[in-house]
């Protein structure tokens, strides 16, 4: 019963359709326990890293919650799914009548996905809410991730998080909860995951079919920080290839850095290649973070202050392109330009 679209890695698996999680072994065991203990609690921040597997542990929950209605008889611990399951099938198809996954909405007259998750996509909550079930089963709601919630929508969820329907439970999946609002975190039992470690993210990436080449590995294990889905970038969308490129770029001087720098621009502003300019422009600023912290290390404390500047003047300019839809080839030139003047 899900109309909520979210944009999938080229190799990866909908966390819907994913019956294996790697780590976290506490928190599944902290999920499980709870629920049996019929003393859980309605509403869940599942709060890490992006692509650590939150949401792949709250559908596994979920999934966990239908096939054990009454939290009396429920195991203790939470086991893979059965991919042949109606029940898994229903919640992999957005199906189910007892799950509702809340996520940024596609937009029908671009097609593209939208930047927020509207107020309407929370009000088909309540309508989910006010339908009876036929089975009498628990009714769940993911919020995929609250981060993306634009003010009204949070307003929204948080109306119901106040004042809960009988048999609910909400996943509220958060990779900055920081930037929640302080209301919704105090009506949520925060849950946290850590990022994965070398050997679960190694495993993770076999699950998918994807393995890292013996040269890349150690370089791969400590860019992607634990992150499935930063490996997956790394891997499969030339990530490890830019970051070098971007590298030797601001390495270089006069010309031959500025045919290096469009150069680069032409491959991380190419129409339709969302995942890499995004992952591009988050690594960019976290080069400008990374040198302010190396400065403020070395005691450089002028050098910190004027590249911390840089990142907030970054950050600024970033969102007015986003805002105004600007031409993002342009806007890497400029960055890169900006950074590579006070390097």
């Amino acid at each position: 019963m899900s109309a909520a679209q979210t944009t999938l890695l080229d190799g990866a698996i909908a966390p819907q359709e994913n019956t294996r999680l790697f780590g976290h072994a506490e928190a599944q065991a902290f999920l499980a326990e709870s629920y049996a203990s019929g003393k859980g609690h309605h509403a869940l921040l599942l709060e890490g890293p992006e692509g650590v597997g939150k949401a792949t542990l709250a559908f596994r929950f979920a999934n966990h919650i239908l096939a054990h209605p009454d939290p009396a008889g429920a195991p203790t611990h939470l086991s893979d799914p059965d991919p042949e399951h109606p029940m898994f099938r229903q919640i992999a198809q957005g199906a189910s009548h007892n799950l509702l996954h809340l996520a940024r909405p596609v937009d029908a007259k671009t097609g593209k996905t939208k930047t927020a998750i509207t107020v309407d996509e929370v009000r088909r909550a309540g309508k989910f809410f006010s339908q009876t079930s036929g089975t009498g089963n628990w009714r769940i709601v993911v919020v995929d991730p609250a981060d993306d919630l634009n003010r009204s929508a949070a307003n929204a969820i948080l109306k119901m998080l106040e004042e809960p329907p009988k048999r609910s439970m909400f996943l509220v999946l958060s990779h900055a909860p920081g930037k929640l609002l302080p209301t919704i975190r105090s009506r949520c039992l925060t849950v946290s995951l850590r990022p994965l470690a070398d050997g679960d993210l190694l495993s993770a990436l076999a699950h998918l079919g994807l393995s890292a080449p013996e040269a890349v590995r150690d370089r791969l294990l400590a860019m992607a920080g634990g992150s499935v889905s930063q490996a997956i970038k790394l891997l499969n969308y030339g990530g490890l290839d830019v970051l070098d490129a971007m590298r030797a770029a601001l390495s270089q001087q006069g010309p031959a850095q500025r045919r290096a720098i469009h150069k680069l621009a032409d491959v991380v502003a190419q129409k339709d290649g969302d995942i890499l300019y995004e992952f591009f422009i988050d690594q960019l600023g976290m080069e400008v973070f990374g040198r302010a912290r190396a400065a403020a290390l070395e005691g450089d404390v002028g050098r910190a202050f004027d590249l911390s500047q840089l990142k907030a003047t970054m950050d600024e300019q970033i969102n007015a392109s986003d805002a105004y839809n600007l031409e993002r080839k342009q806007t890497v030139i400029t960055l890169m330009g900006e950074i590579a003047a006070r390097l």
